[in-house]
C-alpha cells in the first residue's frame, strides 16, 4: 500500500458511499486510476466490503461493555464456541498481557448485561472476568 491507497481508504472510511469520480477529484488523479486501485484493494482483501457506521443516535437504548477474560490454557476453542452462541457478544479479540480475550458486548439494559455476564462466567475454562461499561464515545476513528 502506498500513500494513494491509504488516502483512498481514509476517504472511504469517512464516507463509504463516496463515488469514484469524487475520490478522483479529491485526490487529483484520474477516475481510471481510482477504479484500478479499488479493484486491487478489493482483490487483495485490503478492502473486505463497504458498510455503514452507526452514529450515537442509533446506539441510544443500547448498553455497550467490554469484558476481559482470563481463561484456562487450551480452553480457547471451547470457550469461543460457547461465546458464538451468545447473541449479545459482538466481537472477541485475543490479547496479550494479563487477559486472554477481550469481548465487546451490546445489551438493551443492565438486566440483560447481568444475565450475559453470568452466562459467560459459567463457561467451562473461564477463570476470571472484568467488565467495563462504555459511557460515551469521545473519539471514533474506526474504519
Amino acid at each position: 500500500m502506498d500513500d494513494l491507497d491509504r488516502n483512498i481508504i481514509g476517504l472511504l472510511g469517512a464516507d463509504a458511499r463516496m463515488s469514484v469520480a469524487t475520490l478522483a477529484r479529491r485526490l487529483k488523479v484520474a477516475r481510471s486510476t481510482i477504479q484500478a486501485r479499488l479493484e486491487r484493494l478489493e482483490t487483495t482483501g485490503i478492502i473486505a466490503g463497504y458498510t455503514l457506521k452507526l452514529g450515537e443516535g442509533a446506539r441510544q437504548g443500547r448498553l455497550r461493555a467490554s469484558v476481559l477474560l482470563t481463561i484456562e490454557p487450551r480452553g480457547q476453542a471451547g470457550i469461543l464456541q460457547r461465546l458464538k452462541a451468545i447473541a449479545e457478544v459482538e466481537r472477541v479479540f485475543t490479547t496479550s498481557g494479563r487477559f486472554d480475550l477481550l469481548l465487546q458486548i451490546t445489551c438493551p439494559n443492565t438486566q440483560v448485561l447481568d444475565q450475559v455476564l453470568d452466562q459467560i462466567g459459567t463457561i467451562t475454562g473461564v477463570k476470571s472476568s472484568e467488565s467495563l461499561i462504555h459511557l460515551s464515545t469521545r473519539i471514533d476513528r474506526a474504519v
